[in-house]
Formats: structure tokens, C-alpha cells, sequence
């Protein structure tokens, strides 16, 4: 397994950065400052170089500084089993149209997308965005879930912005009493393709960490294990049909629904009204009925079990961005996280408030103090 190493981030006109050059060489890394601080800015500038819009999915244009030109720039230079690699990423400054084009570069050659980047590094993340995930709504959830897909499967996010265009497409259709059934048949047609295709990658994801998290449950663990499923009409067919048989049935459910979703103003039945479900495993009761603090260590236990599963199945430890993830832990189980971090193998991110809660990192780790527009290193 490769272990990929971040050893030099350079921002420019990047969020509360005008520029930062920063040299990093521990696998543990914990950026402390006061909130407002630009601690977020800097795990969300590594997160762009995995497909998708970064941690806060923010628009684009919202990163570039805002007494800057108006576009930004972000690269980072990685070192491994392989030789050192320097990857880019930006946003030109708005043209006369008022949009600039995204860049990808690696070793100063244009790529097409941060899927490009794949090959020398994945990316896992966790945010206090994500502290309501098992309270919230299940729209939230599948984003969720496509995040976990996404770093298993760089084509993900393609196939679920095809899915979301032809939606859109068939709700357009509908709106029109009298609309040309050929139209329409091709749009549904579509859906269903790449319907089955999200589910079936979704669902399979999902078996995968299941299995992982079967395997290494502990009851005593301080990150309990948690029992996750897919519920969704199209990801139950697909756990009895093969998947061309699939298309053919949510084809048919897409035509028949035709006046139900018209009334809806929106499809109600595919894998964009599917669910995660999750339960507490050692307490056996649904995840929105433990307490807070147990709900925090279940989604913590979760993405430290993806991490697990992104590098068995690409054979790549991935980088771990976790935002504010202490503040809220007790002694135990932050002494707990970190033992845990420590043994990923993985480069771990962290930022905090408060400095004191990282005094116990591992041998090797590595602090800086996070002001406004500068990062310095604490020695």
C-alpha cells in the first residue's frame, strides 16, 4: 500500500489568503487558531484536489479572495513511493462573460479534471457539517454516502450530475400537459441508465464498508460500530435483478408515475429518494436516537472505517481532513482518535481552537498557529 505525503501547500488569492508557501512533514498535522481564523480555508484548499467542489461544496468563485482578481490558485507537492509530484488547481479571473474557467495541472501540464489527480492521492473528510447527518434530512445523507462513493470511485460524481441533468430534463417535460412521449421516452431512458448506475455504485459501496466494519467490530471501542443499509426501491432490485433488468423496471415505474411526479413536480421513485440508514450497532437503536455525543463517535467511527476501506480497495492510505473533530470529544476518546489516526498510516489534517487538545499527538506530529493570512509552526 502507498502512503502518500503532502509536503508543500502553496495558496494564492485562496479565501483569507493572499499567498502561503507552506513547507509540512509530519503525517500527523494540527492547525490551531481562533475561529475566523482561515484554519477551515486550508483543509478546504487540500480537498480540491479530489473530484468534486471541496469540503464546503462551495461555488467556485466564493474561494477566490475577495479583494484578489478575482480567480485563485492552489498547489500542492506530494512525495511517496514515486517521484515527487507537483499537482495545481484554480480558477481563472472572470472573462468578459463574467466566469473564469477551473484549472487542473500536473507538473505543469493542463489535465481535464481532479480526477486526473487520483492516481497519486484520495482524500476523506470529516466537518461539523456533518454533526446533524443522522438527524437531518435524507438528501443529506446520500450526499454523504456519495462522498464515501466518490472516494472509492472517481467516476461517482460524473454519473450523479448526468442523473440530477436528466431529472431536471423529465421534470421540464412533464411540466407540459401535452408533452412528445418520444421526448420523453429518450429522457427516461436516461434516467434509468444512470439511475441504475448511481445505485448500483452507491449500493455497492455500501456492502463494501459493511463488510469492513463487520470485520473489525469492537463493542468496547470508543468510535462504535455502526450498522448501515441502503433503502431505496431501485437499490432493492438491483439486490434481486440483474442490472439491464433493473433499467427496464424503473423504465417502466418511470412511465407509469408520469402523472403522480407531474403532480409532484419531481420523480418519487429512484435512487435520488433512496436513504442511508444507520444504526447504532453495539445499542442496537437508530442512530437519531442516541445522544450527541454518541451520535459524533458513530460518524467518526464511519469515516475512519471508509478511510480503512478507500485504501484496501485502492491500495493508497488517504489523506484525512478532519475539521473541529476534538472540540467536542472527551479526554478518552480524543486520546482514543489519535491512537487510531496513528495507526491509518495515513497523513492526517486536523484543526482546533484550542491548542491544548493536540498536546498529545504522537511523536512526529507537527502543530502551526493559524492567523489571519499567515501560518506559522509551533515548535
Amino acid at each position: 500500500m502507498t502512503n502518500p505525503l503532502l509536503t508543500r501547500l502553496i495558496l494564492q488569492d485562496f479565501r483569507s489568503y493572499p499567498a502561503l508557501d507552506l513547507d509540512i512533514a509530519g503525517r500527523m498535522v494540527a492547525f490551531t487558531g481562533e475561529n475566523g481564523a482561515g484554519k477551515t480555508n486550508l483543509l478546504e484548499s487540500i480537498s480540491l484536489f479530489s473530484p468534486g467542489r471541496g469540503l464546503r461544496r462551495a461555488d467556485l468563485s466564493h474561494m477566490a479572495r475577495e479583494k484578489g482578481a478575482g480567480g485563485f490558485a492552489v498547489a500542492a507537492e506530494l512525495s511517496g513511493p514515486f517521484d515527487p509530484v507537483r499537482l495545481g488547481t484554480g480558477l481563472e479571473p472572470p472573462g468578459p462573460d463574467g466566469h473564469g474557467p477551473r484549472k487542473y495541472r500536473m507538473e505543469g501540464e493542463p489535465r481535464s479534471s481532479a480526477a486526473a489527480f487520483t492516481d497519486y492521492l484520495r482524500i476523506v473528510w470529516l466537518t461539523p457539517a456533518f454533526d446533524g447527518l443522522f438527524t437531518g434530512s435524507a438528501g443529506d445523507r446520500r450526499r454523504f454516502l456519495d462522498r464515501l462513493v466518490l472516494a472509492i470511485d472517481p467516476a461517482h460524481g460524473a454519473r450523479v450530475n448526468a442523473l440530477e441533468r436528466a431529472l431536471r430534463s423529465r421534470n421540464r417535460i412533464l411540466e407540459d400537459h401535452t408533452p412528445d412521449p418520444a421526448w420523453l421516452d429518450a429522457v427516461e431512458r436516461e434516467v434509468a441508465e444512470t439511475g441504475v448506475a448511481v445505485a448500483a455504485a452507491r449500493r455497492e459501496a455500501v456492502v463494501q464498508l459493511s463488510g469492513l466494519i463487520a470485520q473489525e467490530r469492537d463493542d468496547a471501542s470508543a468510535f462504535p460500530w455502526a450498522d448501515i443499509r441502503l433503502e431505496g426501491t431501485i437499490e432493492a432490485e438491483l439486490a434481486q435483478h440483474a442490472a439491464v433488468d433493473v433499467e427496464d423496471r424503473f423504465r417502466t415505474l418511470l412511465r407509469n408515475n408520469r402523472p403522480r411526479d407531474r403532480a409532484a413536480g419531481r420523480a418519487t421513485i429512484g435512487p435520488q429518494a433512496s436513504d442511508l440508514l444507520v444504526r447504532h450497532g453495539p445499542k442496537d437503536v437508530a442512530a437519531d436516537r442516541a445522544s450527541t455525543g454518541e451520535q459524533k463517535a458513530l460518524l467518526i467511527g464511519i469515516v475512519l472505517a471508509h478511510a480503512r476501506l478507500v485504501a484496501a480497495m485502492s491500495g493508497m492510505a488517504p489523506l484525512v481532513l478532519l475539521d473541529e473533530v476534538a472540540a467536542h470529544l472527551d479526554p478518552r476518546r480524543r486520546a482514543a482518535l489519535f491512537d487510531t489516526l496513528n495507526a491509518l498510516g495515513s497523513q492526517v489534517f486536523m484543526t482546533g481552537a484550542d491548542g491544548m487538545m493536540f498536546t498529545d499527538l504522537p511523536t512526529g506530529a507537527e502543530r502551526f498557529q493559524v492567523m489571519p493570512g499567515t501560518v506559522e509552526r509551533v515548535r
